[in-house]
């Protein structure tokens, strides 16, 4: 007798029953098989379906159709060795299945899992939806996207779509968006660059990833911020790089006096609004940091995520338009102007690399989406771009304002303000905290609707003294100063 599990549309659980009966040889090879209108009848259910669950069985060859009064049969020839009958073989199962016990992973999965560990800190994609006052750093102000600019823009070019544009694009991208790019560069960042030394990336990550795999071997060095962007340390520890830390004091990061060991193949810096201090790296520390890379013989990877939102004065010159020495490689986004969700950043390399990055990237994706990219290009070309920086530039500001205003309200001398002259963050520690466990900070926080992120995730080592990063460009500024008087209350 079949045994429906109650799993799916009825024609698959009755298949699934069949594979059972015939994997286990419980229906031998050559039975015949009831007719679809008795199967019908036993089961209690529609012909269509019986039918249905017949053509699927002989499509995936269990079942065999013979003319005449031989009717419908198991295929006579089974291999002598077959998959249990296990219910997890069923394809709607197969994932429960796959959960039930470890894997066995090559090197570089192992690696990957110890490089992003199953935390038990506050991380922002484990955060629950739910918090009102949620200051998750990195996300950016929705709420002055023009999207109705944005689908204008990415309904003509859907509209007049040509076969080379709804085709697999080039790896490193469109040509007019890395030509808008590289103009851009020129003109408000002091790069000097090309569409050619420009590969389009599905953002930072992808760029930090690509970088790993091109450039470093398992144990070479890689000199990194402490405290840093944590998704740099995922993609070099991946890599199986051994990560060598450099102290950020109010000039951003320390340069080595000298190159101890075995040598230094990357450094990652985020010069212009260092991640998540917010500490900007002077001219001095930067011609230094080039003159040491020039020597030690390693390329710099400047991570430029979110230094258009300056407050104080126009944005800065990035570190690529000091390279004389093609060492730099640098990092830019579009999520924090626009929206994540749009998945576009960028790389300007070093002529020396571009051919390996882009074969890299074509190995790995076979070209990031077309349209986007052309409509982003229209979106900068037409003015659109300066256009709504400039008005996201003011209302951040606001809101940047509403929230230092508010935790030096709330908070007085207890909390430190850092990075407040740029970006979507503020870096703040709480001075009579110290010792107590960030955990039961953001516990009290989450308990008065307030989302808190802690500075110990951006740390290899914990800090010793409690720090959170504050973002505040997806509030409006009386949700931001209600959250931080709800904080200061939870925490009094």
């Amino acid at each position: 007798m079949l045994r429906l599990d109650g799993i799916g549309p009825l024609y698959q659980q009755i298949c699934g029953a069949f594979r059972d009966e015939i994997l286990s040889r419980s229906l031998a090879p050559g039975d015949r098989v009831p007719s679809t209108r008795a199967l019908a009848d036993l089961l209690k259910v529609s012909r269509n379906t019986a039918v249905m669950a017949y053509e699927q069985l002989l499509a995936e060859g269990y079942l065999e159709a013979r003319i005449g009064a031989a009717g419908t049969v198991v295929v006579p020839h089974l291999p002598p060795r077959f998959p249990s009958a296990d219910p997890s073989s069923r394809p709607w199962l197969q994932q429960r299945a796959l959960c039930r016990g470890p894997a066995r992973l090559a090197i570089t999965g192992e690696r990957i899992l110890k490089a992003i560990p199953v935390r038990t800190d506050r991380r922002w994609d484990l955060a629950p939806p739910h918090l009102p006052y949620e200051f998750r750093p990195g996300r950016p102000a929705f709420a002055d996207v023009p999207y109705s600019v944005w689908c204008r823009l990415l309904g003509s070019r859907a509209r007049r779509a040509s076969v080379r544009d709804l085709d697999y694009g080039p790896p490193e991208g469109s040509w007019e968006l890395r030509k808008a790019i590289a103009d851009r560069l020129r003109r408000l960042r002091g790069i000097e660059t090309s569409p050619e030394k420009i590969v389009i990336v599905n953002g930072p990550q992808q760029a930090l990833d690509l970088i790993s795999r091109v450039l470093l071997n398992p144990e070479d060095r890689v000199l990194i911020e402490e405290p840093h962007y944590d998704g740099a340390r995922w993609a070099f520890l991946g890599a199986g790089a051994e990560l060598i830390t450099a102290a950020v004091d109010n000039d951003g990061i320390k340069i080595p006096k000298a190159n101890p060991g075995r040598p230094i193949r990357l450094a990652y810096v985020t010069p212009s609004h260092q991640f998540p201090t917010g500490v900007i790296l002077p001219v001095s520390r930067r011609l230094e940091l080039l003159d040491w890379a020039s020597r030690v013989k390693a390329f710099v990877v400047e991570d430029d995520y979110d230094s258009e939102y300056r407050y104080d004065g126009p944005p800065l010159q990035a570190l690529a338009g000091l390279d004389r020495d093609g060492r730099v490689i640098y990092v830019g986004t579009f999520s924090k102007i626009l929206f994540p969700a749009l998945r576009l950043g960028y790389l300007v390399l070093p002529e020396s690399l571009v051919e390996a990055i882009s074969a890299a990237k074509a190995m790995g994706d076979t070209g990031t989406a077309i349209l986007q990219q052309l409509a982003l290009a229209d979106f900068m070309n037409q003015g659109h771009f300066d256009r709504h920086l400039r008005r996201t530039n003011a209302s951040n500001a606001a809101r940047r304002n509403a929230l230092v205003g508010a935790v030096h309200k709330e908070f007085g001398e207890r909390a430190e303000v850092c990075g407040a002259n740029a970006g979507l963050h503020l870096f703040v520690w709480f001075k009579r905290k110290r010792g107590q466990k960030i955990e039961a900070v953001a516990r009290q926080a989450e308990q008065a609707g307030v989302g808190l992120y802690s500075a110990d995730m951006f740390y290899t080592r914990p800090p010793g003294r409690t720090g959170v990063v504050l973002g505040y460009a997806s509030l409006r500024e009386r949700d931001i100063r209600e959250g931080i008087r709800r904080l200061a209350a939870a925490l009094t």
